[in-house]
Parts: C-alpha cells; sequence; structure tokens
C-alpha cells in the first residue's frame, strides 16, 4: 500500500477531455469528489484521438497482438462499461477471412480465446448480408463496440449529471492547476500533449473511413484477415461503416493513398456492395504510445498521469479510472500498471 500525500475526498481537475479524461471524471465524480474536466478544445472534440477511434472493445480478440495485461484490463472493462452503459451494443464481433490467408486465420484462432467457429450456414445465420462470403468464422459473442462520436457526449452527460464540471476552451497545464489549488489532485490524460513533461511518448497513426451503404446490414464489427493488418468494418447508425485498423509509426496527419486503397479494396472483399459505397469521410488519429506499447497511470504526489493507451482507449480507459480511484481513496497500487516517480 502507498498513500498519497492528499486526503480522499480532495478535490480533482483532470486535463482532457477524451476517452481516458471522461472516465477519469465520471469515476471521481460519482465517488464524491469535487472534479473538474479541462479540455483544450472545444466540445466537438474534433482534434481528439478519440474522434478518430474506432470503439471496438474486443479484448478477446486484441489477444493476438497484446500483452496479456491489456486482456486482464480490457475484461474488467467491459463490467463497467455495463455498469455505466447498460445501453452498450454487445453483439460480439466476428473474424473472417479469405481462403488465401487461411493459415493467418488459423493462428488468429489458436491466439485467442472464448469464441466459436461459425460454418458458412452458422454466419449467414447471424449475419445474413455475409451469405455465401466466407466459408467459417470465429464469432467472439461477450465483446462489444460503441460510437466514440456518440459515446464521449453521454459520458460528458453522465459527469455533469455527477455533479462534476466541464471546461472546453481550457488550456491548463497541470502545474497551473497544482498551483492553483495546493491541496487537490490532478490528473493528466493529455495523451501527446503530455510530451513536454514524457518526451518518451510518440504518436501512432491510425487511419479511418467512414463510408454509407445501405445495401449491406451489419450488428457487429467485423475483421478481416489481412496480409498487413487486419480490417475493420464497424457499423454505425444510419447506414453508415467505420473502415480502419491501420497502425503506421508516423505522426503526420490525413490518410495515405495507399492505405485508402487497402481499405477500401478489403472492404469490398467483404462485400462487393461496397463498391457502390459513398464515401463520407477520411481521417486519421495519432494514438499516445510508450515505447513497449503498454498503458502507465504515473505517480507524483498529488499529480498523477495516465497514458499510453495506444491502440486500445476505449477498451481499457474505464478500468485506469477504476485503478486511479483505487489508488486515491485507499492507497491501492497495481503493480503492472503504475510507476510511483
Amino acid at each position: 500500500m502507498y498513500q498519497t500525500t492528499k486526503r480522499p475526498d480532495s478535490p480533482v481537475s483532470i486535463i482532457g477531455a477524451g476517452i481516458a479524461g471522461a472516465w477519469q471524471a465520471l469515476l471521481f465524480a460519482q465517488a464524491g469528489h469535487a472534479v473538474t474536466l479541462h479540455e483544450r478544445g472545444d466540445e466537438a472534440m474534433t482534434d481528439a484521438t478519440s474522434h478518430w477511434a474506432g470503439g471496438m472493445l474486443a479484448p478477446y480478440c486484441e489477444a493476438e497482438v497484446a500483452e496479456p495485461i491489456i486482456s486482464r484490463l480490457g475484461l474488467r472493462s467491459l463490467d463497467i462499461w455495463r455498469r455505466e452503459l447498460p445501453d452498450t451494443p454487445f453483439n460480439g464481433s466476428l473474424v473472417v477471412a479469405h481462403p488465401r490467408e487461411r493459415n493467418d486465420f488459423e493462428r488468429f484462432a489458436r491466439m485467442t480465446e472464448d469464441h466459436r467457429r461459425l460454418d458458412a450456414a452458422g454466419l449467414a445465420e447471424l449475419e445474413p448480408s455475409l451469405e455465401g462470403r466466407f466459408r467459417d468464422a470465429l464469432f467472439f459473442p461477450a465483446e462489444g463496440h460503441v460510437e466514440p462520436r456518440r459515446v464521449l457526449p453521454k459520458l460528458h452527460e453522465r459527469i455533469r449529471a455527477a455533479g462534476g464540471t466541464i471546461k472546453f476552451c481550457s488550456d491548463v497545464t497541470a502545474n497551473d492547476l497544482a498551483n492553483l489549488d495546493p491541496k487537490g489532485i490532478v490528473i493528466d490524460c493529455r495523451g501527446l500533449g503530455a510530451r513536454d513533461e514524457q518526451p518518451e511518448l510518440r504518436g501512432v497513426k491510425g487511419e479511418m473511413i467512414l463510408i454509407e451503404s445501405h445495401e449491406v446490414q451489419l450488428a457487429r464489427p467485423v475483421r478481416l484477415i489481412h496480409p498487413r493488418w487486419p480490417l475493420y468494418v464497424i457499423p454505425r447508425e444510419n447506414g453508415l461503416f467505420m473502415l480502419g485498423a491501420t497502425s503506421i509509426e508516423a505522426e503526420d496527419t490525413g490518410v495515405s493513398v495507399r492505405s485508402a486503397l487497402e481499405l477500401l479494396g478489403a472492404a469490398y472483399t467483404v462485400h462487393p456492395a461496397f463498391g457502390e459505397a459513398r464515401i463520407v469521410e477520411f481521417g486519421s488519429g495519432l494514438r499516445p504510445a510508450y515505447p513497449d506499447n503498454l498503458p502507465r497511470i504515473g505517480i507524483r504526489g498529488g499529480k498523477i498521469s495516465v497514458n499510453g493507451l495506444y491502440r486500445h482507449g476505449f477498451l481499457i480507459a474505464p478500468v485506469l479510472a477504476e485503478l486511479t480511484l483505487a489508488y486515491v481513496q485507499r492507497g491501492q497500487i497495481d503493480n503492472e500498471v503504475m510507476q510511483c516517480l
């Protein structure tokens, strides 16, 4: 046990209203803290990494490439999503592959758990739009997904309902807030904006394309095994689908021609009707990552940083907030995630 130098009921200031900061603010406000959430952007949040995220809640699928800690954190987060936002869709997720990627498909099956194999008939029953498209699939029934641009405003609304305050267009630093209220706790969730204090952070670009098609109906995300990366086709409301999954070691913004061609081409192979879809939007976000691609909660007295969520932000943000709250209130430390600086 490690006791913070602050009182367990201290006021809490949080910087960054993206998915990490929003969950911190919600759980601390619900626990009775006086919470103020600062966001340098406006309420539209178009400059936030969360604006360009896929919103997949898929700890079992992520086990194929992620460290075991991500699965552990992600599984706990599923419970928190269900508790706090019970309308979150938990329709599961699907993994499919064309015959030429058969070996990679079988490898994915071996590397992951809690799935069942569907034959062509079972796949067609689950997703009629995919009838005749694939000979089998892996179905992960416990997984879910959210639409980031809809769920973030819901979280902000819940924060206000719990008594928290949100200040948009508020460009502050942890030192600014610590100086204003020496008795308070400051939680820094700025992502790449925190490189002024954490130069080891880097940005990993994730590109996305939003398309509209009313010829294809999907109830859950579909992952297509791909030679370079698995394509995600994530259903949104009103006939929209997000195509994504690139992870590029670059910090420029925008979508490259190569990525656009690969994402659109792969989507077409999932269903030919996507060839007639209307392109609504291209975009990309820079995911904050440490060299090991693992999340970190850094503690220095009354200043706490929550960062390095990489490509798992929506999956693990709730449990990181739960861990931070447990530390502040009870001095509890998770040694895999937390560092006392």
